[in-house]
């Protein structure tokens, strides 16, 4: 069961999920990075374009899942480097630093991932990437996104890659994804969740569930364990979902 953790960090949101079945969990695209404790040790999860299901089956997972922009800041890779996969947290952090964590882990996995990004954070501030993750949830156009910050489009595209694995277009296409996924599972009838997500009809919605999720949104919303999650763009603080 997946559930969410207080955790004072800024754009960040804490998760365990407390036991996954053989099959492993199904994991959606929100645009957002993840440094993740499991039994096996410490992984980077990089941004998704695609619905897939995790390969790992086991006990117990905790997580720190960052804002689209924030990850590469703290995990050290861009994120274009680690999109759709999974990589050892020792591909990208010194030796020393791992070992740090997994001894703190040991007794406490989530104080130990949050002391971990604390000391990586150099400010409480969240980077412009970021600021432009939340203009294009709202629905904001690339190019006034791009003004927004004083950047042109083209600057916006290739900075984007880094900090968020994929263009603005693509980005602001997963968040509203995640947006209509959110609101169907919290029981908004499909059709409002088409309107409020932007989306032409609640058909140009399906299209986009089947092409970002592989399966219907009622499927996808039926699913065990389906659970509305919080989001990163949102300040921090505590909430759990069943």
């Amino acid at each position: 069961m997946y559930r969410e953790l207080p955790v004072a960090l800024p754009g960040t949101v804490a998760w365990a999920v407390d036991r996954v079945g053989a099959d492993g969990a199904f994991v959606l695209p929100d645009g957002c990075m993840d440094l993740i404790w499991h039994d096996g040790g410490f992984l980077v999860a990089g941004p998704d374009t695609r619905a897939h299901r995790t390969t790992a089956a086991g006990p117990r997972a905790i997580g720190l899942r960052f804002a689209p922009g924030l990850g590469p800041r703290i995990l050290g890779v861009a994120a274009n480097e680690v999109r759709d996969t999974r990589i050892p947290l020792g591909d990208v952090w010194p030796a020393a630093d791992v070992r740090r964590l997994s001894g703190a882990a040991a007794r406490d996995p989530l104080g130990a991932l949050a002391a971990a990004v604390r000391r990586r954070l150099d400010s409480a501030e969240l980077p412009a990437e970021t600021a432009i993750a939340v203009r294009l949830a709202a629905g904001a156009t690339v190019a006034d996104a791009a003004a927004d910050v004083g950047w042109s489009p083209r600057t916006l595209h290739r900075k984007s890659l880094a900090a968020f694995g994929y263009g603005p277009k693509t980005l602001a296409r997963v968040l509203r994804f995640d947006r209509a996924v959110s609101a169907a599972r919290a029981g908004v009838a499909f059709a409002r969740v088409a309107v409020d997500a932007g989306y032409a009809d609640q058909a140009h919605l399906a299209r986009e569930v089947r092409a970002l999720a592989g399966i219907r949104l009622s499927d996808l919303v039926s699913q065990p364990g389906s659970a509305a999650k919080r989001s990163t763009l949102l300040p921090s603080g505590s909430a759990t979902v069943a």
